[in-house]
């Protein structure tokens, strides 16, 4: 997954940590809703759900997710700079791992113009009931050279000590990949099938966007007249203690929507010329006004249906001071704005991590022009990215900007594979309480359980933008030891817990089962 994915960890924290003692000046008006938003402003936590164990072939399965850590599939940014020697040693390599699944299950591998995605169907029984998918993506980032010497282990050696699996992938994302085939290969030795076919999609490019895997196979998926999903499931945060300020316990986050992409590249074009003679204006002179007057052109705050989840779920278990606060929030209507929202806002906006949840983002990512000190250059460009809110279009975006820069010399252009804001996954339904349940049965009851909000987003947003697949639920199916953990992801010295690892490959065997009660 992204980078992004720290930006989705890293403000749900500060959505908490932030608000201090801010509900503590509400209006009279405010003052008398908030009873009657308390009265209902309790804990929707599952309770009762018995733990169970399964027992996984343990030392089997962590040499083959160290042996998945040798193939160097790196997405690099580069697209000519791809390994394809990588990706179909790991495919021959799973191929060989899993002969169960390679027997039972139809496997197809797809992607545009690279076909190095993987597609495997398990036919169900009944034919009639709406199929699940489950992703995961190959792909991993690459390790910079000068990062190598902060790593104790090679980054792709797949070594095993210390009661860890290390390297670049094992918790990004193949400890995924490989904890769904493991659960499959069990349930097929068992000789156990589902009752409604189950699609498993391995992207090949995730970490630059999925433009050539994940969006591709959704297309594929579509025209085959897939009407609508019972359940999908990508990755996400994983388990982690201590997410959030006051709360020690165990915390578990699914992800319910994502915003948008679209990266636009303004441009100036121009005479050049040589420097001692410079025009009243330059055009990198007017492409930086341009670009000024663009990040002073914010779009406005909201309050996305997902956060109001996400404090309905997670509020009444944070600090009680603050209780008519989230109750605010959590019960707040989209059309409307109270006083205690409207400090919700006010404070969530004073910090670039939770101030990216409520509104469409700006950010200025590459700035070009010139090639030698006494050239004025005749061309500046600039790209913008934009994460957009649920509403804000590429049309919209696009007609923001032609607005904020009043300037007809700049041309604007969408550069990138764009996607929507997607669709909201329902909370509460059958599928939500069936993966609150199955997190429960593996990892017990002594945890906080919420929905939440992704400001960044991964590849099933190619899946979740389309109306078959409105109910997306996002999480990483592995407990980390504590926050540090975090530090894996893109970073160095990436792993995971051995003992945990049998944990994620029961999560996804017990999960298969669940699936028959939706």
């Amino acid at each position: 997954m992204k980078s992004s994915f720290k930006v989705i960890f890293y403000a749900g924290i500060g959505a908490v940590s932030l608000l201090g003692s801010c509900g503590q000046n509400s209006s009279s008006s405010d003052q008398a809703s908030e009873a009657v938003y308390l009265e209902d402003f309790t804990s929707l936590q599952m309770t009762g759900v018995d733990q169970i164990s399964v027992d996984v072939d343990l030392d089997g399965a962590v040499q083959r997710l160290s042996k998945a850590v040798t193939f160097p599939t790196i997405s690099n940014q580069d697209r000519e700079d791809f390994d394809t020697k990588a990706f179909e040693d790991y495919h021959k390599f799973i191929e060989e791992a899993y002969p169960n699944v390679h027997k039972t299950l139809k496997k197809e591998v797809l992607g545009d113009p690279r076909p190095y995605s993987l597609l495997y169907t398990w036919e169900g029984k009944d034919p009639s009931l709406e199929p699940a998918l489950f992703y995961a993506h190959q792909d991993v980032v690459p390790v910079p050279a000068d990062s190598r010497d902060q790593w104790k282990v090679d980054p792709f050696a797949g070594t095993v000590q210390d009661g860890y699996i290390w390297g670049r992938g094992v918790l990004d994302d193949k400890n995924q990949i490989h904890g769904i085939l493991e659960a499959a290969e069990m349930r097929i030795k068992e000789g156990w099938q589902p009752s409604r076919t189950i699609y498993f999609v391995f992207g090949q490019d995730e970490e630059v966007g999925g433009p050539e895997g994940a969006k591709y196979i959704a297309d594929v998926l579509e025209q085959r007249g897939i009407k609508r999903f019972a359940y999908v499931m990508d990755e996400s945060a994983p388990l982690t203690p201590g997410i959030f300020p006051g709360i020690k316990e165990n915390t578990a986050l699914i992800g319910i929507a994502q915003k948008g992409f679209i990266s636009l590249e303004l441009e100036m074009n121009g005479i050049g010329g040589h420097s001692s003679q410079p025009p009243v204006e330059s055009n990198i002179g007017i492409l930086a006004e341009a670009v000024t007057k663009l990040e002073d052109a914010q779009f406005p705050y909201r309050i996305h249906p997902a956060v109001r989840s996400q404090y309905r779920y997670m509020g009444p278990e944070l600090d009680k001071d603050n209780q008519p606060l989230y109750a605010a929030v959590a019960f707040g209507k989209d059309d409307e704005m109270t006083d205690l929202e409207q400090q919700f806002i006010e404070t969530m906006a004073q910090n670039q991590l939770t101030r990216a949840m409520l509104h469409t983002t700006i950010a200025v990512t590459m700035f070009n022009a010139g090639v030698k000190d006494n050239v004025l250059p005749p061309t500046a460009t600039a790209v913008v990215n934009f994460r957009p809110m649920p509403g804000d279009t590429p049309e919209v975006i696009i007609e923001h900007v032609k607005n904020a820069i009043q300037d007809d010399r700049i041309t604007v252009r969408d550069i990138s594979a764009s996607t929507p804001a997607t669709n909201i996954a329902e909370v509460g339904n059958d599928a939500y309480n069936m993966l609150e349940k199955t997190i429960r049965q593996i990892w017990g009851n002594d945890l906080l359980v919420s929905p939440f909000f992704v400001i960044g987003g991964s590849d099933s947003k190619h899946f979740q933008a389309r109306s078959f697949a409105p109910d997306v639920y996002t999480i990483t199916g592995i407990q980390l030891e504590n926050t540090e953990e975090f530090k894996g992801f893109h970073g160095v010295n990436e792993r995971i817990l051995v003992e945990e690892y049998g944990k994620t490959i029961g999560f996804f065997y017990t999960i298969f089962g669940n699936l028959d009660a939706l």
